[in-house]
């Protein structure tokens, strides 16, 4: 189990009101509800693995050097106007918290994993397309993950699928290829890459991707079921007698060449992170340092979601 902690704690904090604080009146919000879904996660899914990935670098700078425009509208101080009111920018009351439920999981004995330079889909990306012994599954309200998915007739070494939780984990949708291939009516013996090739052309305002001006999803994902892979239809852009393309939309697509050229390094997640792990990710059965999450406990006021992170370690 691959969670991205920052979707994760961002619907934490969002999701559990800030009058949840420790003794001395400190906000635990985050904490509290961050520890209380990894808990539920344990004990729903049994991993015997688990990593929490980190968001080392948000903005990466190769991105931001191929398209300028990448979340640039997150920028702390600009407008936000990320979905479900999640700005980049984290919330005063809410950084204080992230250091302590770092804590938690360091006590706890749970995996933290981050890459220099790289956020944290990349870091999931990277450890799901290296795995070769157990199944992946991710955990994440980021669609963008949609496109690691994965079936292994379809030539993956191990299933990766994806627990959606936008929508929060009690609406939590279980998604691999087939899912994908049909919610968005791209092909399912690529979905993943497929999925990624059509959020290109479609855009994603709340990435700051304009899309090809024109071509909406419904358009995207017919292009993308008519090639096999994003260079060949790019390839066909300037071949007038290739019949998959009509003249409009040939027409939309060569005027946006220059986005066309540098935007696929933005939205596929690299698979190739120099990912550092901070302990092995096998998951315990009971906390690697039993003291300190009591003291974390009872400093912060959180021990009944120590209590059933407790349990859910304890399972067999």
């Amino acid at each position: 189990m691959l969670l991205d902690a920052a979707s994760l704690y961002f619907r934490a904090f969002y999701g559990v009101p800030e009058s949840i604080t420790a003794p001395d009146g400190t906000p635990v919000n985050a904490v509290r509800g961050f520890t209380d879904m990894v808990s539920r996660l344990v004990t729903e899914h049994r991993p015997t693995r688990l990593v929490a990935c980190l968001d080392l670098d948000w903005r990466p700078a190769f991105r931001v050097e191929a398209l300028p425009s990448y979340k640039a509208h997150r920028v702390p101080g600009e407008p936000d106007v990320a979905p479900a009111g999640v700005p980049e920018e984290v919330p005063d009351t809410l950084a204080p918290q992230v250091p302590v439920l770092l804590e938690v999981l360091a006590a706890a004995g749970i995996a933290t994993a981050g890459a220099e330079g790289y956020e944290a889909d990349d870091v999931i990306g990277t450890l799901a397309a290296t795995e070769r012994e157990d199944p992946v599954l991710a955990v994440s309200g980021d669609r963008d993950l949609m496109q690691i998915v994965a079936d292994t007739g379809d030539g993956a070494p191990v299933p990766v699928r994806l627990l959606y939780v936008g929508r929060g984990l009690a609406k939590a949708e279980m998604l691999g290829p087939m899912e994908v291939a049909e919610k968005y009516g791209v092909p399912r013996a690529r979905a993943g890459a497929a999925y990624a090739e059509m959020a290109m052309l479609r855009g994603d305002p709340s990435d700051g991707l304009p899309g090809v001006p024109g071509i909406g999803a419904k358009t995207a994902a017919t292009l993308v079921g008519r090639f096999g892979s994003w260079d060949e239809l790019r390839g066909a852009v300037t071949d007038r007698h290739d019949t998959r393309l009509t003249a409009p939309v040939r027409t939309k697509l060569a005027a946006a060449a220059p986005y066309l050229a540098v935007v696929e390094p933005v939205v596929r997640v690299a698979v190739d992170a120099d990912v550092r792990l901070d302990r092995p990710d096998t998951l315990p059965s009971e906390p690697a340092d039993p003291a300190a999450l009591d003291a974390l406990a009872e400093r912060w006021g959180i021990g009944g979601s120590v209590e059933r992170l407790r349990a859910a370690l304890a399972r067999p």
